[in-house]
């Protein structure tokens, strides 16, 4: 397995010495002499003093004309916005000296004891810390999230999820009085209905570290000697309360368990869910194979590859991709959107990991093969793109859900770093416009879905690449990480996730996740080997991060191996079907190579792109010089029009004459290449029973799918009622209510095409969808269009609107006080009782052009050029008297239709004294 491992996306010239393992990835260190810090600092140095000497230079001369003053005032800013950016893009660049190194890990450390601390401190023995509120979050006592609440269980999620991230950190202490607790007080046998996914990423895996990092110091014999192997004890404890949910005929785990009671016991409260996704279901290998041979009990590892065993044979065959969606007792793909981010990712992160840390070829094998299908149809780098399974040329929608992130660290362990650095850098880049990675964002890099939940795949794949290449740039990324969550998500009882990365809102959670994943990878990133307490590379993380010794490749588990069939491996042979690719392909020992694919993609958003004047187009108008003030000229410059003297320049050929006192007038309008944003036709929720009458109404998002009430003259009316499952994910309990009435159902569990495709059978009229997310509300988040599920949504013909939490407050309170209450679905602007006559006032250039053989005379009268004002602001008239803009719609009456001037070149005499 030594072997199989090393073989595994390196080589032995990449490894110091020529004998660590690279397991992970990681790669010997380039120089940090290739960027000489010196000469970056003097190259600052000399562009702020020169910046500074032509300032006073600026200052000390009069500017003469107006123009030369705006000019050399561009000018300068201009030079100093491009040398700014050439000193931050020489910065990111420049190597990282280990006392710089020294602070980073310090500051580190100060930020999870300020997480950690304020967990133990507010939330233990809580689940989860409620940062705002400096309190736990205990499951039952706070307001439901649907399922996003299915990772509590009462076991102290948190504190577990920990264990082994106070060791990689060196707190020694933390972390043996952190076990002493979890044996005291967790208790495994809660009557709490959980994910099984996530218990076992979080719990199990939490536990297995635990022990893991528990016994090497026990046997190290300076601490823990008290330790009898408890935490794997609970860990045995809590895998066989899993097993339960893979009472399947496939072979695929239910989505949920019951941890007192199982699956088919009538207290469960659970069994009834058909469907799970496919890195629920092979998300399993790790833990539960580390738990067979740590424990000596091959049941897990033998459930584990049957659930891994199905998925492969369900792959289309193809393309060799597999579905998000699946059914777990017939095998049936649900959903056939196929991608690396949500709903798949880990099943691709296990098939490798699983090969390294277990020594199965087969794992391998499978991965190679998916792999392959990856790189031609979902990858178009830096892109990675959700296609269709059965027909993968085709993708499926223009947006990327943020858990992709982990793939590129994933790339690193297969040895493709190319890709991996591109796709690395795009997402840089999206951070950059953004400050965190959005959970969704558009192929043209705009927020699809504002939420960012402090997750750690981005820093998970700057840690790989670092690794791999040794490039400081990528400590720079890190740098940028920790700064931004001090910055935007620390708040005083710990780090808030950030409800709207637009707004900058927080969200009261700070999940799990983050002290289990980010601050091991950022400590990780700034330290070198010798400065941790244990050998990273003896070690390979699970997708949550816990450390599981790749030692237990020699401690064989009573199991039947995977099988793959050989002829479709044979027939997907290429660079990546063999271990160890070529290092001259992947990793060729040049420090400018990250770099020189990195900067393809630099200014991929646009952000940070050194200023250069976008392409304009223009027209000129020769402007008879009245009297023009400066003050005049200042204001058409403020507009983009700007004023060039005709005895500057010449009209017509070159040999043509030149009028004195005569402009040209030139008006700019910059072309923009960037597409639109998404228009969002804004809804609402109408109450119109008494005692509301229609005077409360309350935002609401529209939806892709289903009845467009835009085209409903009067929108849709009907009593509301809440549906039963309130997630409205299986069939409905309470259709005979529900029929004929528009029903309420909670976001979360199963997509909102599901939910209306169960409401719609029962016989709703409409359904409104509230927001889980505690405290969400459309004054700080945008709204935004509910989508289908991938497939087709043509069958759904509800009418279907969306209210974020709070505005979903008020009408379920609404509903419990009064119970029959009569709501108004349609769109914002066509709502009862709204003043019909009110209109945007917007501004425009209204200009009276001469016609050829029109009296100069005549050509003077009347305004040209005017602002529309917003209400209550003042105009001057032809005689330059003030009146209000509220006059503007009768002299616009009077004056005739305004012109808007065309974005192209034409030529018309324009008097000055029309702009007095």
């Amino acid at each position: 397995m030594e072997d199989k491992a090393f073989e595994v996306g390196t080589s032995p010239t990449a490894l110091d010495g020529g004998s660590q393992r690279a397991i992970r990835g990681t790669r010997r260190r380039m120089t940090d002499d290739a960027n000489p810090p010196s000469l970056l600092i003097l190259d600052k140095q000399q562009g702020s003093e020169a910046g500074k000497m032509d300032i006073g230079r600026l200052g000390d001369k009069p500017c003469g004309k107006l123009g030369l003053c705006f000019a050399a005032e561009m000018m300068l800013k201009t030079l100093l916005i491009t040398s700014l950016l050439s000193w931050v893009n020489c910065l990111e660049n420049q190597s990282m000296t280990p006392e710089e190194k020294t602070n980073f890990r310090n500051q580190i450390l100060e930020m999870f004891d300020h997480a950690y601390g304020s967990y133990m401190k507010y939330a233990y023995p809580a689940d989860e810390l409620m940062p705002l509120s400096c309190k736990g979050r205990v499951r039952g006592e706070e307001p439901n999230r649907g399922d996003i609440d299915d990772s509590l269980g009462k076991f102290s999620l948190t504190l577990i999820d920990t264990l082994d991230t106070l060791v990689v950190l060196n707190k020694l202490d933390e972390f043996e009085d952190a076990v002493r607790k979890a044996v005291r007080d967790v208790r495994l046998d809660n009557d709490v209905v959980v994910s099984v996914f996530e218990t076992n990423i979080r719990v199990l895996g939490g536990l297995l570290g635990g022990h893991v990092m528990a016994d090497l110091l026990r046997q190290r014999g300076e601490r823990m000697q008290w330790y009898r192997d408890e935490l794997l004890h609970m860990a045995v404890e809590l895998g066989h309360r899993l097993l339960p949910a893979f009472n399947t005929s496939s072979g695929l785990p239910y989505p949920k368990v019951n941890l007192r009671y199982g699956i088919l016991n009538p207290l469960s409260r659970t069994g009834t869910e058909s469907d799970t996704c496919t890195a629920c279901a092979g998300t399993m290998i790790l833990e539960f194979a580390a738990l067979s041979r740590l424990s000596g009990e091959s049941v897990f590892e033998e459930h584990a590859r049957k659930a891994l065993d199905v998925l492969w044979e369900r792959r289309q065959r193809g393309s060799d991709l597999v579905g998000t969606v699946i059914n777990i007792h017939n095998g049936e793909w649900v959903r056939k959107d196929s991608g690396v981010g949500a709903g798949i990712d880990s099943y691709y992160e296990y098939l490798m990991k699983a090969y390294i840390l277990l020594g199965d070829n087969t794992f391998l094998q499978r991965f190679n093969i998916h792999y392959s299908a990856i790189m031609k149809f979902i990858s178009q780098p830096p892109l990675l793109l959700n296609v269709h399974m059965h027909n993968p040329t085709v993708s499926v929608r223009s947006w990327m859900d943020s858990l992709l992130a982990f793939f590129p660290g994933l790339q690193v362990l297969t040895g493709d770093l190319k890709p991996a650095i591109e796709t690395h850098e795009m997402l840089y880049q999206v951070t950059k416009q953004h400050k965190f990675l959005p959970e969704a964002f558009t192929t043209e890099f705009r927020v699809h879905w504002g939420q960012h939940l402090l997750r750690p795949e981005f820093a998970e794949s700057t840690y790989y690449l670092y690794k791999a290449t040794g490039d400081p740039y990528y400590l720079r990324v890190g740098q940028s990480i920790v700064e931004k969550l001090n910055a935007f998500a620390r708040v005083p009882c710990g780090f808030a996730a950030v409800q709207d990365v637009r707004t900058g809102t927080h969200e009261d959670r700070m999940d799990s996740f983050f002290l289990a994943e980010m601050f091991k990878y950022l400590y990780l990133l700034f330290s070198e080997k010798s400065q941790l307490p244990i050998n990273i590379d003896d070690y390979i993380f699970t997708t949550e991060a816990h450390l599981l010794p790749v030692s237990l490749s020699t401690t064989q588990a009573s199991v039947q191996t995977n099988v793959t069939e050989d002829a479709a491996v044979a027939h997907h042979e290429d660079l990546f079907t063999h271990s160890c690719p070529s290092t001259e392909t992947l990793f060729p020992n040049n420090p400018s190579f990250a770099k020189t694919i990195r900067d393809g993609y630099k200014y991929l958003t646009g952000v940070g792109r050194a200023f250069t004047p976008l392409p304009v187009r223009e027209i000129e108008l020769p402007l008879h010089d009245n009297g023009m003030e400066p003050w005049n000229q200042e204001f058409l410059r403020s507009m983009g029009i700007s004023l060039t003297p005709l005895n500057d320049i010449t009209l017509g050929e070159p040999s043509g004459p030149k009028h004195k006192g005569v402009f040209r007038v030139k008006l700019v309008a910059e072309v923009s290449q960037s597409p639109e944003e998404e228009l969002v036709v804004a809804h609402v929720v109408q109450l119109i029973s008494p005692p509301f009458l229609g005077r409360t109404v309350l935002t609401a998002g529209p939806a892709k799918f289903g009845m467009d009430l835009t085209k409903q003259e009067h929108g849709v009316k009907g009593t509301i009622v809440k549906a039963s499952p309130y997630t409205a994910c299986g069939p409905i309990e309470n259709a005979a209510k529900v029929k004929g009435r528009i029903a309420l159902a909670l976001r979360g569990d199963c997509m909102f095409a599901a939910k209306a495709r169960w409401l719609q059978q029962a016989g709703a009229s409409g359904v409104i969808f509230i927001d889980h997310r505690e405290g969400s509300n459309s004054e700080e988040t945008p709204l935004f269009q509910m989508v289908g599920d991938g497939d087709s949504t043509e069958d759904i013909t509800l009418p279907l609107v969306f209210l974020f939490n709070r505005e979903g407050s008020v009408l379920t309170a609404a509903l419990e006080e009064h119970h029959n209450v009569e709501v108004l679905l349609l769109p914002k602007e066509r709502q009862l009782g709204k003043d019909k006559s009110e209109k945007p006032v917007s501004m425009n250039i209204k200009l009276r052009l001469r016609e050829e053989g029109e009296p100069e005379e005549r050509a003077a009268r009347g305004p040209t050029l005017e602002w529309v004002l917003e209400n209550k602001e003042v105009l001057l008239n032809e005689e330059g008297e003030e009146e209000l803009s509220g006059k503007q719609e009768s002299r616009q009456q009077q004056e005739g239709p305004e012109q808007i001037l065309p974005a192209e070149e034409t030529e018309s005499l324009w008097s000055a004294e029309d702009l007095s």
